[in-house]
């Protein structure tokens, strides 16, 4: 490489040393060899720029093309087809489709991490331990429900390799059913949003089940955690598991006698729901008609597009100002306090319209997840019966936002949709 041959070659003639090189006949010491050295550096490395050039562009026309390649080596769950596209491996399936149900029955990145490495199951990469971040890019990466987004990071500097992540830089590619999903859509879906669901708490929550980190006290905003009762009785264990608020006899209730909000069992918990599910769907046309209506006009997202195209364009407008002001400060003589003034305003400018930029993506991101949550929840409503006679696990993650327990022992369902009712 240019840089590096030549450093390395002063280097050593600085120490006296000649490096002679074979091929081109070319010595170091000659007054003609760095001159011939520095061409045929400046060659090697146009070379080396002229293929890495090529190698993108083919590996981004395969990318547009919607042909998918993966690093199986590392990858759990497929392995290289025939046919050059993802092929699954049942037995590597089978524990991609256990770390799924794991969190989605209430446990953490790390608590499946510590699991599958003292059940000696090997990692990815073939390690005898897991890492959380292994488990929580499985449970993140969409190619797992059989869609492909290519082109997540890209090569910054064809002579360093280095790899940036994506964030806008250059274009990406998203292709839907590229190749044999191993997790069903709805389920992966159903994860992501339970990951949106547990970081929006703030700090970590401790899921061992799935009522965990959902039932609400509504006497101090505290969750409700599980807790077992034993004693002996005629020689017996006697054992219970109720749900009790976990702020029940701290001074973080209620003052004095703490929390009034009762225990309950998960019989009774399940019971409820089912009695508030069929309440709500009860008229089922309707339902799903103002769910509809709810995404239109909730979760519309086009005044949005609109604002952030113009604070976009007003950014790269204010950029190019800024740009201009200090190349003609750079090269003409200028009254430096007016030219402050003026940088200055170009600053403030482009650090209200980028602030502005911020809190419309994250204005978008929350619609578009609201509209994604409510789409979720009427395909769960049009394939149940019309009238659900037991506790089913996924219909609970599914629709379940939160449940707050009042004094007088009543249960008020919060829905996804955000539609509640009282049981």
């Amino acid at each position: 490489m240019h840089v590096d041959s030549l450093t390395t070659v002063r280097k050593l003639k600085e120490a006296g040393c000649e490096v002679w090189f074979h091929k081109e006949n070319i010595y170091t010491f000659d007054s003609k060899g760095e001159l011939l050295i520095t061409i045929m550096s400046s060659l090697a490395q146009e070379e080396s720029r002229s293929i890495s050039e090529n190698v993108t562009w083919g590996q981004r026309k395969r990318m547009a093309d919607g042909k998918v390649s993966l690093p199986y080596s590392q990858f759990l769950g497929y392995q290289k087809g025939e046919d050059g596209l993802p092929e699954v491996v049942d037995a590597e399936a089978d524990i991609v489709r256990f770390i799924f149900r794991m969190f989605m029955e209430g446990k953490t990145f790390s608590a499946i991490a510590k699991y599958l490495s003292d059940s000696g199951i090997p990692s990815p990469a073939g390690k005898k331990t897991w890492q959380t971040a292994v488990v929580r890019s499985i449970l993140t990466n969409e190619k797992y429900k059989g869609h492909a987004l290519m082109q997540k990071t890209f090569c910054e500097d064809f002579l360093t390799k280095k790899m940036v992540k994506n964030t806008g830089q250059i274009q990406q590619f998203y292709v839907e059913d590229s190749h044999p999903h191993i997790v069903e859509p709805d389920e992966f879906d159903a994860v992501q949003l339970e990951i949106e669901r547990r970081r929006s708490f703030g700090k970590p929550i401790s899921c061992t089940s799935i009522f965990s980190a959902r039932l609400v006290c509504g006497d101090c905003g505290g969750w409700f955690g599980r807790k077992i009762w034993g004693s002996y009785k005629d020689d017996k264990t006697y054992r219970k598991e109720i749900w009790r608020c976990n702020n029940k006899y701290s001074r973080q209730g209620k003052p004095g006698n703490g929390c009034t909000t009762p225990n309950f069992t998960e019989n009774d918990i399940k019971d409820r729901f089912i009695t508030a599910f069929s309440k709500l769907t009860n008229n089922r046309d309707a339902l799903i008609e103002d769910c509809r209506f709810a995404q239109s006009t909730l979760c519309d997202t086009a005044e949005i597009d609109s604002e952030l195209t113009e604070l976009k364009n007003e950014i790269e407008v204010v950029s190019q100002l800024s740009r201009k002001a200090i190349y003609e400060n750079a090269r003409t003589a200028v009254n430096q306090a007016e030219w402050n003034e003026r940088n200055d305003s170009y600053q403030q400018r482009h650090r209200l319209a980028t602030e502005r930029v911020n809190e419309l993506e994250y204005e978008k991101r929350e619609r578009l997840g609201k509209a994604k949550i409510i789409e979720g929840f009427i395909r769960d409503i049009e394939k149940r019966p019309l009238a659900v006679t037991e506790f089913d696990d996924k219909l609970w993650l599914a629709v379940i936002d939160r449940v707050t327990v009042k004094s007088d022992g009543a249960l008020v369902f919060r829905f996804r949709t955000g539609a509640e009712v009282e049981v």
